[in-house]
């Protein structure tokens, strides 16, 4: 098991690489974790390959496309520093992974995709609303988190209802389904990061691997997401 740490070192770090060290790096270092995965962008790869020998055993990204993932992976590899996890946006309801390259480039690099938000802020629970008239009297800053708005949760009918009949016959969540089928669609290339505010979130989310999914059951989620996101 590996411990990630997520954080921004900061704008200014962008003009001036050094402040990297001088920020929330000796703060994870100081709590003396083994294996770093910041959150970085392209500009402070640099400034990452510096680190001393031995003080960062691997790295992440946030949000890299594979044409800046490849580079990134590249700049590291010299130094012994793997570039061990990209976090990226992958659900039911965002599968852009598959035809970005993200995917392909992550497979033939080794790299971890992190997947936030997996449940779509909600939306993949079967919490919310699907009647078209509730989902139009949502707060506009729920329907903004959530990307959802009445035409667009109107195509996503059809999958919720897939995930609460297949959650019923597993006796698990509709979340379970959901994340259930993320972690296992990519064969070891993606991780879920589901929000675990709560204990009881972590208990529900670790259920997700034990939902054993027919072929038939994957095979319908599949088409379900696809109509839902064309």
């Amino acid at each position: 098991m590996y411990a990630a740490s997520h954080g921004n070192p900061g704008a200014r770090a962008h003009r001036r690489p050094h402040l990297i060290h001088r920020s929330w790096f000796r703060a994870v270092l100081r709590r003396r974790r083994r294996h770093v995965f910041p959150g970085v962008t392209a500009a402070q790869v640099d400034a990452i390959v510096e680190v001393e020998a031995g003080e960062i055993r691997s790295i992440g990204v946030d949000d890299f496309s594979a044409r800046r993932m490849v580079p990134a992976h590249r700049e590291l590899a010299p130094q012994g520093v793997p570039l061990a996890s990209g976090n990226v946006q992958i659900s039911l309801l965002h599968r852009k992974i598959e035809s970005s390259g993200v995917l392909e480039a992550a497979r033939r690099l080794g790299i971890t995709l992190i997947a936030y938000v997996p449940l779509r802020s909600g939306v993949l629970t079967g919490e919310l609303p699907t009647d078209r008239t509730m989902v139009a009297q949502l707060p506009s800053q729920r329907c903004l988190l959530t990307g959802m708005s009445t035409k667009s949760r109107g195509r996503t009918i059809p999958l919720a209802d897939e995930l609460g009949t297949i959650a019923d016959a597993h006796r698990a969540t509709v979340g379970q389904v959901a994340l259930g089928w993320l972690i296992t669609s990519y064969d070891d290339t993606a991780a879920a990061r589901p929000d675990a505010s709560k204990p009881h979130h972590a208990d529900e989310a670790a259920g997700a691997m034990k939902v054993a999914r027919s072929d038939a059951e994957t095979r319908r989620l599949a088409d379900r997401s696809t109509q839902a996101t064309r």
